[in-house]
């Protein structure tokens, strides 16, 4: 199998983080793929705002439904045992503290787990979605980002600048890059992706770093 680049790293490294039957919610975008990736024997309840539990595999365009789609918009699928239910039901699911683990997209997010992904001042926004609820009444809240900007700037941050979604709620950090654990003394390097160095992440980034005396590759 080629080996994994950019966000499809991105999305197989985040898909490690989750046990067999854990109630997940993906946010729109790269969070979403991560369930093309799922380890062997792990079999999730994905949990989405728009209201169904039991999320499955993005499907081929030959099996589209186009009464099943994500939050995206694009097409999705339910597995046998998945349900449809309410705006209200899904809120309970996330506010209640029943969701084990929400992998999100964002903007910036900071060396104290600190995440903004939902507005940029002076820009015109359809609403913050779930997101704030998730960060709030989630257990393990998982950042899967690109690195940088396409302008280079470090999108992980000292302190996020940008309105922010949750305060200090953030674990762990992804990107195509490197995997960041936020911890209470500060983010803490734990893998490096195939063809990138240390020295090349802390030049890349923003944040203070805290670099172990062993470094895993990340895959």
């Amino acid at each position: 199998m080629a080996e994994l680049t950019g966000r499809a790293l991105i999305a197989s490294r985040c898909a490690k983080f989750f046990k067999n039957g854990d109630f997940v919610n993906l946010g729109i975008g790269v969070p979403l793929m991560c369930v093309n990736y799922l380890p062997e024997g792990v079999e999730l309840w994905l949990e989405a705002e728009i209201g169904t539990v039991g999320s499955g595999p993005s499907p081929s365009w030959d099996d589209v439904d186009i009464d099943c789609i994500d939050a995206g918009g694009q097409p999705a699928s339910i597995i046998p045992g998945g349900s449809v239910y309410d705006n209200e039901t899904s809120f309970m699911f996330i506010r209640g503290g029943h969701i084990d683990a929400a992998v999100l997209g964002t903007l910036q997010v900071d060396q104290e787990g600190s995440i903004a992904n939902w507005t940029i001042p002076g820009k015109l926004v359809p609403g913050m979605g779930g997101a704030m609820d998730l960060c709030a009444g989630v257990k393990k809240i998982i950042v899967a980002t690109d690195h940088c900007e396409k302008n280079g700037q470090s999108k992980i941050l000292k302190k996020c600048t940008l309105p922010l979604t949750g305060y200090q709620c953030v674990t762990d950090i992804v990107t195509e890059r490197c995997y960041f654990e936020v911890t209470p003394e500060g983010l803490v390097l734990r893998e490096v992706a195939p063809g990138y160095t240390v020295e090349d992440i802390l030049a890349c980034t923003d944040a203070d770093v805290i670099v172990p005396d062993e470094v895993g590759v990340m895959q």
